[in-house]
Parts: C-alpha cells; structure tokens; sequence
C-alpha cells in the first residue's frame, strides 16, 4: 500500500481504493482475511481510526464484513460489486466526457466508434 498525503484525496479514501483494487486483482480473495486495521496503521504510519474509515467504507459497500473477534474479510460477491461499481464510474468519467468532447468537435457517432475500434485495436495488438 502506498499512501500520499500531499493529493488532494483523503487519506482513508485512499485506503479503501487500495484494498478494494487489491480485492478486485486477486490479492485478496473472496472470503479471506484482509490485513487489520492495526497492521494496516503500523504499516502506513497512520492513525488506526484512519484505516477504520476507509474500511468503513467498504463495509457500506458491501465488499467487506467483520467476523466478531476474527477481524475483516472479503465478502462474497466483492469483486462482482466492485466491478459494477467501476463500469459505472467508467461510463460517467470517460464515456460522458468522451461524448461532450465528441459533440464539441462536431463528430459523429460513426467516428466515435471508429477510433473507439481502433484504439482497442492497438491496445489488444500491443499487449
């Protein structure tokens, strides 16, 4: 986990981005232990209350849950949450502002679509 307090991003935003992308790749998996909010703390050099907000946040999101006196685990169906949670996001950061700029520059939707193709194109070529 790297953490950067000069961003303008809370710090436990920052955590529970962290966690839910180290649940999202696999680091994580469903129904395991995640490290705690203390080892999370002595790790990052931050306050545990810290670490509980972020983790909070995930909880309300359904990605963890606390097993009393055992500590948080990976909820069941995490990643597909988190996934769906992230297609959204994607459509509202990229795709909305990829139309407004396309409109702006008087494009058509074939022409989307075009470079769309071509740079996934490119990108599936490349890897």
């Amino acid at each position: 986990m790297n953490i950067n307090p000069n961003i303008d991003k809370p710090i436990f935003v920052q955590i529970a981005e962290q966690l839910e992308d180290s649940i999202f790749t696999g680091v994580f998996p469903e129904e395991t232990k995640i490290p705690s909010t203390n080892e999370i703390s002595a790790l990052l050099n931050i306050n545990p209350h810290t670490v509980l907000k972020g983790m909070n946040m995930l909880v309300d999101e359904e990605i963890i849950y606390k097993r009393r006196g055992l500590g948080m685990y990976v909820k069941a169906g995490a990643v597909k949450n988190i996934r769906r949670k992230r297609q959204d996001q994607f459509y509202t950061q990229y795709i909305e502002a990829l139309i407004n700029e396309a409109v702006k520059l008087q494009m058509s939707k074939e022409e989307i679509i075009t470079l769309i193709e071509k740079g996934y194109e490119n990108e599936c070529n490349s890897n």
